[in-house]
């Protein structure tokens, strides 16, 4: 046993396509805890709005169901989304219905033409049937950039979803920032993650900018220009038009897994992606806990590290390591993942406490919002 008994709350994101957050928290609690078995541990999975934003909620408030929606393609899929009886709140995940990891395969010019929405608009559907009077959508993961259009649909056309949400109070759940349209919009950013080559970036931009001018006049204000609209190919913006409010992704799940009460009683936060870059510091599940752990260190086990010290530092990073660094290469991190992660959480377990952060140079799944 390396020094004092610690209150642990273990809080990851998701490592890509390679851990959800729950079985990350698994891992690193399976791991820490081989290494230092007096520890209290706290598994409180994360997310921040993106691929595993139901079943972290689900882990914690329960109420899971499934249904059978349309896929991103032609395929029909099996979706879970999340209903909480008590507060009569649906919680659903866009990645459940149109991920990326829903195509069968790579992402292709086809794929980013013809993967739509539709599936989420039927998840929110069914939410509105199970009486929701508050339904948040994860957004993030997504295949598609058709702007929500298919979701829309789905739900009657324009006119007909607006009136059938009335009463209900809408939630896109995500910490993307870019807009609709432009050079940091949906089809310029993340075309290219879905398959788009430079092509059909711009046939993607041209149908987003005919379906916007149809969004706005419904809103009755460029909704495409606000902060999100952008997040899952362009969903933000159906949302927003449909009288929905974006909220933090991640300050959705703190709140409502109660994770205030949890940072309380820490005195050690680990928590982790697939990549820790700049990109982490800035409305994602790392610096949320950072922000709200005071002065309680934050330890980061992701997988793949590019922040130097001097950045660790300013974020108020206590040690961030990569399990690819740990691993010996990309391929066995992403094959054994979890196994690779428990290995790299009981090592770094062992030589608890550290005095600086080490900043690994590799990594093994990159995450992004889509």
């Amino acid at each position: 046993m390396t020094g004092p008994v610690l209150h642990v709350l273990i809080a990851p994101d998701c490592y890509g396509d390679s851990l959800t957050a729950v079985q990350a928290a698994d891992a690193i609690a399976t791991g820490w805890g081989s290494a230092r078995p007096d520890d209290v541990l706290i598994s409180a999975p994360q997310s921040d709005g993106g691929p595993g934003f139901v079943g972290v909620l689900a882990s914690r408030v329960g109420g899971l169901r499934s249904a059978t929606v349309r896929g991103p393609l032609a395929d029909d899929v099996t979706a879970e989304w999340v209903f909480d009886d008590a507060s009569a709140t649906a919680y659903v995940e866009c990645a459940q219905a149109c991920g990326l990891a829903l195509l069968g395969g790579p992402p292709t010019v086809d794929t980013a033409i013809q993967a739509h929405s539709g599936g989420v608009g039927q998840l929110i559907g069914d939410a509105v049937d199970a009486g929701a009077e508050r339904i948040v959508v994860g957004l993030g993961g997504s295949a598609c950039t058709d702007g929500g259009r298919a979701l829309v649909d789905a739900l009657g056309g324009l006119s007909a979803a607006r009136a059938r949400l009335v009463g209900v109070e809408l939630i896109a759940a995500t910490d993307v920032e870019h807009p609709l349209l432009g050079p940091m919009g949906a089809a310029a950013v993340f075309g290219p993650q879905k398959g788009a080559d430079p092509a059909t970036v711009a046939l993607l931009e041209a149908r987003l900018a005919a379906w916007a001018v149809e969004l706005n006049a419904v809103a009755g204000r460029d909704v495409g220009a606000e902060p999100g609209a952008g997040a899952a190919g362009g969903i933000g913006a159906a949302l927003l038009a449909l009288g929905g409010r974006r909220e933090s992704g991640a300050a959705v799940i703190a709140e409502h897994t109660g994770l205030a009460a949890d940072l309380d009683v820490a005195e050690l936060i680990i928590t982790g992606e697939g990549r820790f870059d700049d990109q982490s510091l800035h409305g994602k599940v790392v610096s949320a806990l950072a922000a709200g752990a005071r002065d309680t260190p934050v330890l980061v086990l992701a997988g793949q590290v590019t922040l130097d010290a001097d950045a660790l530092h300013s974020a108020g990073i206590a040690a961030a390591h990569s399990i690819t660094d740990y691993a010996g290469s990309i391929q066995l991190a992403m094959d054994d993942a979890a196994n690779q992660l428990t290995g790299l959480a009981r090592r770094t377990g062992a030589g608890w406490p550290l005095e600086s952060g080490i900043a690994g140079e590799q990594g093994t799944v990159e995450t992004s919002e889509a």
